[in-house]
């Protein structure tokens, strides 16, 4: 009776056995030789969910569900400028978002004239986050940029009958870099509106048009030139659209002082 093991005893036996076995074949247990028992949870990868944060008072959070994949923290978008290339991404509830990684155009608001015209976007020339966005024209949410004058130019003809290009004077001396710009801008130009063929009713409209109708100096020149500055107010990353709103009175004096900064 006395040397019959008892059933307390026997795990103590069955585990002293093993470590006997363990040592003999010099065998080293580590959590490097261990394999992942769910190596699914393990890729998941970094989460934004509060599941792993503790609560407010310090105690640890009990956590009751698996993760979701909308949790899932993912790369910034990094919206470059250039042809149109957009990525759809799956959200919460079987909703699909637009990722722009990278977009020419969008629809910009004239606020004054209480109209919009979808414009190419020619180029990034402020950011008041980071010079790097600048550098590398990356499209975000209240940046700077330079769009195509071109629609604006067209729908101030049709409702005004102004010719903005004919309203320039003859020969003025253009520096080297004035001319790229207008390089640039010619080839954009493609849809062109005459004036003098407009019939007499046409022509009554416009007078009555004009009578109250004034157009700030700064962005008459901007048309002329063929460049208006614009400001970005979607999110490209997360809707692929590039919409925004023209620069006008103090918004606009500010920005062209900033910009004038930079090229001293």
């Amino acid at each position: 009776m006395h040397f019959l093991p008892c059933y307390r005893t026997a795990p103590l036996l069955s585990y002293a056995f093993l470590s006997f076995l363990l040592r003999s074949l010099q065998i080293s247990l580590s959590l490097k030789t261990i394999p992942c028992i769910n190596s699914r949870r393990a890729a998941m990868g970094i989460v934004r969910s509060r599941l792993h944060k503790r609560k407010i008072t310090g105690g640890k959070t009990k956590i009751h569900r698996k993760r979701m994949k909308a949790e899932l923290g993912r790369l910034p978008a990094h919206t470059k400028l250039g042809a149109r290339r957009v990525s759809p991404v799956r959200a919460r509830g079987g909703n699909f978002k637009l990722r722009g990684l990278r977009l020419d155009t969008g629809n910009f608001a004239w606020g004054t004239e209480a109209i919009a015209q979808r414009a190419r976007i020619l180029d990034v020339v402020y950011n008041a986050t980071s010079n790097e966005l600048v550098r590398t024209k990356t499209l975000v949410k209240n940046c700077i940029v330079v769009v195509d004058a071109a629609p604006f130019k067209l729908w101030y003809a049709k409702h005004y009958g102004i010719d903005l290009d004919a309203a320039k004077s003859k020969k003025t001396a253009q520096s080297t870099t004035e001319k790229k710009k207008s390089k640039k801008t010619s080839h954009a130009m493609t849809e062109k509106y005459d004036v003098k063929k407009a019939s007499d009713e046409l022509k009554r409209k416009w007078m009555l048009r004009r009578e109250n109708h004034k157009i700030e100096k700064a962005v008459a020149d901007q048309l002329k030139e063929g460049r208006l500055l614009a400001r970005i107010t979607s999110r490209p990353g997360q809707t692929a659209r590039a919409d925004g709103a023209l620069l006008e009175g103090a918004e606009l004096q500010f920005y062209l002082k900033k910009l004038e900064k930079k090229k001293r």
